[in-house]
């Protein structure tokens, strides 16, 4: 069974981009626009790792992560920040809420790639 994915961003082009290449590498993806969406399809899709954009409405990225790390549920599920934040104080930011992986917008899809086979082999 292929390894399920969340990808989480409020820019649907990046959501298309990301989804049509995880899924040429054989992950199944689901897609969520909000944080909102996100906490909502983390429960009923149980995927094995979250992409999440931190700017979208609310609740922002890092507090999505923040709540997904603190939940019994999802704190093993690996979530990878990715953001056009690219400041130190965004990477601490994104490493107190608990994310596992931080990647910059514009990003490198092999490295996006890369980070997600790590996380999740």
């Amino acid at each position: 069974m292929p390894k399920k994915i969340l990808v989480v961003d409020d820019e649907t082009n990046i959501v298309l981009v990301i989804s049509s290449r995880l899924k040429a590498n054989g992950f199944q993806v689901v897609t969520a626009e909000c944080g909102r969406d996100a906490l909502e399809k983390a429960d009923s899709e149980k995927p094995d790792l979250i992409v999440l954009d931190v700017m979208m409405p609310s609740p922002d990225g890092y507090e999505v992560c923040r709540m997904l790390k603190g939940d019994p549920k999802h704190k093993n599920v690996p979530v990878i920040i990715l953001t056009a934040k690219v400041s130190e104080q965004d990477r601490s930011k994104s490493a107190e809420c608990g994310a596992d992986a931080f990647v910059t917008k514009p990003y490198s899809p092999s490295e996006l790639l890369g980070k997600i086979k790590d996380l999740i082999p």
